[in-house]
């Protein structure tokens, strides 16, 4: 039977004839239709997946060079645009929609030969923390079924925690890929602002927002990171000079300046066990030469509210384009004049979450106030990002929990949505300084539940913190068992 243990050796099998695509594909559509009840899945390409799979076996039998991606079994959040593919952003109001042309950071891991398997569900539009914000329904998680896998991008995290692909992708505008990525056991990598093209993404907070990676090991993220990094003429956001090898050599023994904020760990959200784990592998860390330092950080309470003040204003404004009219869905009752004619194609398209945010986001740009809100929050983010650059010039990297607990029952997050606003406290505060994190899956909860470390580094720096989170990934079974 097939088994997929990291891309490396997956393309060793099939240069040996040990495996082929097909059978590599066949056992991941066995594994969808298997999990079918988790509802990760929007859309399985099952007959274009295949046909490429035949594609490659043929061109390799025949004597073609494998390219990077080649025969690797990918998902896409339902929020990334593939040409002739449904993209619905998981929304009523955008039902059946067809993709008119393919993003380009996807379209670079095809022209690697890479095979899509499907697309998957997600918190609409990308707005929440549970994946339960979604037209298609609640997506469970694998290892507890009566818990949320966390979200936006649930549906893709589970892909790859329960087997379905070996790499999938999503999006995160505030954690929407650590997040998940906690609280399914997995890798999740968000890369800085601007390391991967965004076009082609449909967009929630257009300053926030970045394609980012699951896996289950480092070196298959730092790959598919690898191909999607190269410049894009379609976004004016990306760093430049963008391409670059992100391959993980093994420290041979470096040593790391970390630092992580006090604050962080003493906050009284913070599961008492989460604390605790983190505290021991700090001292571990320190134990095995590495220097850790903690730093005193009095805006932690800002971050939040900065954060949600800013991402709703923006998706205010980019949410103003589904109007019913071009495209996606059309009330059939009748409209007196235009605005009702509006009113009803959003009101009946939108879910509970994105009205709340639209309002919340149309409030804060409004122009009463637009400056006690709006211009107090990017005044916030400012002094975020010229303090995380000083932090950066003298540490090699952050590191702090990912969530206050791990993943929560289900409907717990529909109940309070405050209480999961503040629950990103962790994870939006790289977004809100554009710098690249990951989650990485170190410990166990006596709940059974699985739960990481957050590792950071500064902005265009995603090797560095490859690197970093391989040393301490080498450093979890002492972690565990000291």
């Amino acid at each position: 039977m097939f088994e997929f243990t990291n891309i490396q050796e997956y393309h060793s099998q099939l240069c040996n004839n040990a495996t082929t695509c097909i059978e590599a594909l066949q056992y991941y559509l066995q594994q969808i239709k298997k999990n079918q009840r988790l509802n990760a899945f929007v859309e399985v390409y099952e007959e274009d997946a295949l046909q490429t799979a035949s594609r490659l076996d043929t061109a390799r039998k025949a004597g073609k060079p494998m390219k990077r991606m080649h025969g690797v079994i990918i998902a896409i959040k339902d929020v990334i645009s593939y040409r002739g593919h449904r993209l619905t952003a998981a929304s009523a109001i955008l039902k059946d929609f067809e993709a008119i042309y393919t993003a380009t950071a996807l379209q670079y891991l095809i022209d690697e030969e890479a095979i899509i398997i499907g697309n998957c569900n997600c918190d609409e539009f990308a707005m929440g923390s549970s994946n339960e914000n979604s037209h298609y329904g609640p997506v469970l998680n694998a290892l507890d079924e009566s818990r949320v896998p966390g979200g936006s991008s649930g549906g893709s995290a589970v892909a790859v925690q329960a087997g379905m692909c070996m790499i999938s992708l999503g999006s995160d505008t505030g954690g929407s890929v650590r997040q998940p990525a906690d609280f399914c056991g997995i890798i999740g990598l968000k890369p800085g602002y601007g390391r991967i093209s965004r076009y082609g993404l449909i967009a929630y907070a257009s300053s926030f927002d970045q394609i980012g990676i699951f896996s289950t090991n480092l070196h298959d993220a730092a790959l598919t990171l690898e191909v999607m990094s190269r410049p894009d003429k379609m976004d004016s956001t990306m760093n430049k000079n963008n391409a670059g090898s992100f391959s993980i050599q093994t420290g041979a023994g470096k040593k790391y300046k970390l630092c992580y904020f006090k604050e962080t760990l003493e906050h009284p959200g913070l599961d008492p066990e989460i604390k605790n784990s983190i505290v021991k592998y700090i001292n571990e860390l320190q134990l095995n030469g590495h220097d850790i330092e903690a730093l005193s950080f009095d805006l932690l309470d800002y971050i939040v509210p900065t954060y949600y003040v800013l991402t709703t204003a923006e998706a205010s404004s980019n949410l103003g384009r589904y109007d019913g009219i071009r495209y996606g869905h059309r009330s059939k009752k009748e409209a007196q004049d235009i605005e009702n004619f509006y009113c009803n194609n959003r009101t009946e398209g939108f879910g509970q979450e994105v009205k709340r945010r639209i309002m919340l986001g149309s409030f804060v740009l409004s122009s009463g106030y637009y400056d006690d809100y709006y211009a107090k929050a990017q005044k916030i983010r400012n002094k975020l990002v010229q303090q995380i650059e000083i932090i950066f010039s003298q540490y090699d990297g952050l590191i702090m929990p990912v969530s206050p607990g791990t993943a929560f029952e289900l409907g717990k997050g529909k109940n309070d949505p405050i209480a999961t606003y503040l629950a990103d406290i962790y994870t939006v505060f790289a977004n809100l300084t554009a710098i690249p994190a990951i989650a990485l899956p170190l410990f166990s909860h006596s709940n059974n539940l699985p739960f990481g470390l957050q590792v950071m580094t500064k902005r265009g720096n995603e090797l560095t913190l490859l690197q970093i989170s391989d040393t301490l990934m080498q450093l979890k079974t002492a972690a565990f068992d000291s």
